[in-house]
């Protein structure tokens, strides 16, 4: 008698265990409402998120004079044949002829970019750009919402963050699989620092040029002190900025503040005006796109 009630205990278990598995089975680990195990399992797998196009065949580059190529030829001048997205000089080695060769880079790849731009007018330059329909996009800007009259004319991090996000979304609207490459804004305070020491350079800039940080270069003063850091704080939060919104996009790299971070000398800056890239600064953000475009891992 004790051995069947035993054997009766034994049986009632293994039947609550597999009730309590056909559960999980139909409600989805103890949910309540009907079974739809039918239903389940003829639902698509969620697709993988696509792998990041290391050699895209068209570009298109927005952004400001830096793109543009200015005063890296001529005084005053744009010259987009040294732009370091889309030239076709030899000495700069240009993204687009990296990626697509010479004739390549001639037929496709086009250069939106304006001098004196600054985030606001993204959206514009974007606008034209999908017109193209590239399978990459670089992006460069950021400089100019920092270099204004005065500190206090600075555009805000949150109107920079909705000036970016607009214009990422008009991108994403007419083209959602071409890819998106964000240049870092580059480090006006050591920009000031390099060109300080030269005359000519002091010269130059009181003409004008990014007066919130380069404005009475020399002097060292408290209040010249915390102009600077305060435009330096503003160029970081910008570079935060574009570092957020871009990861939100999976088809979106940003350099991870490279350019950012390069340690260049007055042998990358144009001589006409200590402040834009010479050949050779472009030069060296083309390599500084080229290597985040094609790394493996981003």
């Amino acid at each position: 008698m004790r051995k069947r009630c035993h054997r009766q205990r034994a049986l009632a278990v293994v039947a609550a265990a597999a009730l309590a598995t056909a559960g999980c089975d139909a409600f989805g680990g103890g949910s309540s409402g009907p079974s739809d195990t039918g239903t389940r399992a003829s639902r698509p797998s969620p697709a993988p998120t696509p792998a990041w196009d290391r050699s895209p065949d068209s570009i298109a580059a927005v952004g400001d004079s830096i793109t543009r190529g200015f005063d890296a030829c001529a005084v005053l001048s744009d010259c987009p044949e040294v732009s370091w997205a889309t030239g076709s000089d030899a000495a700069v080695d240009s993204l687009a002829v990296r990626l697509l060769g010479v004739t390549g880079a001639a037929q496709r790849s086009w250069n939106y970019a304006v001098t004196g731009a600054r985030m606001a007018d993204l959206n514009g330059q974007i606008a034209q750009a999908v017109l193209k329909k590239p399978q990459l996009v670089t992006v460069m800007v950021g400089a100019n919402d920092a270099c204004r009259a005065s500190t206090a004319a600075m555009t805000s991090v949150a109107d920079f963050r909705a000036q970016f996000e607009n214009a990422m979304d008009t991108l994403r609207q007419a083209l959602p699989k071409t890819q998106v490459y964000v240049a870092s804004v580059p480090n006006l305070k050591r920009l000031w620092a390099e060109g300080r020491e030269d005359p000519l350079g002091r010269q130059v800039w009181k003409l004008g040029i990014c007066p919130s940080m380069l404005g009475d270069a020399e002097a060292l003063d408290a209040a010249a002190s915390k102009r600077r850091d305060t435009v330096q704080a503003r160029v970081e939060a910008y570079n935060d900025v574009l570092r957020e919104v871009c990861a939100k996009d999976h088809r979106c790299r940003f350099d991870h503040d490279a350019v950012f971070d390069y340690r260049f000398g007055t042998e990358q800056l144009s001589h006409w005006d200590w402040f834009h890239p010479s050949r050779n600064g472009q030069a060296r953000l083309a390599e500084i796109a080229y290597r985040t475009i094609t790394a493996k891992n981003p």
